[in-house]
């Protein structure tokens, strides 16, 4: 007998604003789930027609090919300079930059930390893998003490490398910031909190109530050189303990 999966008893079910393309990310990487709760979101708040989309340079690059919403391509680092812009010619828009660990925390630090000390009524969707994926697995600025890539092959050292640089920790002591959260992708109950965090950054920033900041601490398995089941077992053990999850800063209530 045929077995035939109907749409209607899937369990997960692709979002309608998901384009039917095929994916580029890694097998086991963690953009492509939060690209899903990002459309998740969209949808569930009726704002497909006036969402606008920051991406830049690095893994989430090609962000736009997925949600089918209008984007705007930012050079490397400049997410929140375009991202203010928008907001400010559209107040009526909601507005988010899409962001890896290199392009917010290392080039485009200024700019982040800017817009979110101006209080702008944005979203930035910040993807922490302590590695520079898209490049050859270099050093980010996230990078754990101790831990190797192709910059560092015997681990990052204080002395040497500098500490790693904690831009959500920062971001919650910015008046401008009204919610500042850290969360991950690696597990149902993780995924459910994730969106919820992503939900409410998202209505925040319509609300005009300052700037948000979602940090989802993320696996990068490729350049962990590990298959994606060890490389969230790597993250929970060493991740877990230097980006401590749970929100960091609320003042939306």
């Amino acid at each position: 007998m045929e077995n035939i999966i109907s749409p209607e008893n899937l369990v997960c079910k692709k979002p309608t604003l998901m384009n039917d393309v095929p994916m580029h990310y890694c097998p086991g990487c963690s953009h492509g789930v939060v690209h899903k709760l990002v459309a998740e979101v969209i949808e569930e708040m009726g704002m497909e027609e006036k969402t606008v989309g920051v991406s830049p340079v690095g893994c989430a690059v090609f962000a736009y090919k997925y949600i089918d919403i209008d984007w705007q391509e930012a050079a490397h680092g400049r997410a929140p300079a375009v991202a203010t812009a928008i907001k400010r010619l559209w107040p009526d828009r909601l507005v988010f930059t899409y962001q890896g660990d290199g392009d917010m925390a290392c080039i485009g630090t200024g700019e982040a930390i800017h817009a979110l000390n101006r209080g702008e009524h944005i979203a930035m969707i910040f993807i922490n893998n302590a590695i520079y994926g898209m490049t050859g697995g270099q050093m980010a600025p996230t990078t754990l003490l101790g831990q190797k890539t192709s910059t560092c092959p015997y681990g990052r050292q204080p002395d040497l490398h500098g500490y790693p640089l904690n831009i959500t920790d920062l971001a919650a002591r910015l008046e401008g910031t009204c919610y500042v959260t850290r969360q991950s992708v690696e597990s149902v109950a993780s995924i459910m909190k994730a969106k919820k965090a992503i939900r409410k950054a998202f209505e925040a920033s319509m609300a005009g109530k300052g700037s948000s900041l979602v940090e989802i601490v993320s696996t990068c398995n490729s350049g962990w050189k590990l298959s994606p089941v060890k490389a969230n077992e790597w993250m929970k053990e060493n991740m877990f303990k230097k980006y401590e999850k749970g929100d960091l800063k609320d003042t939306t209530l």
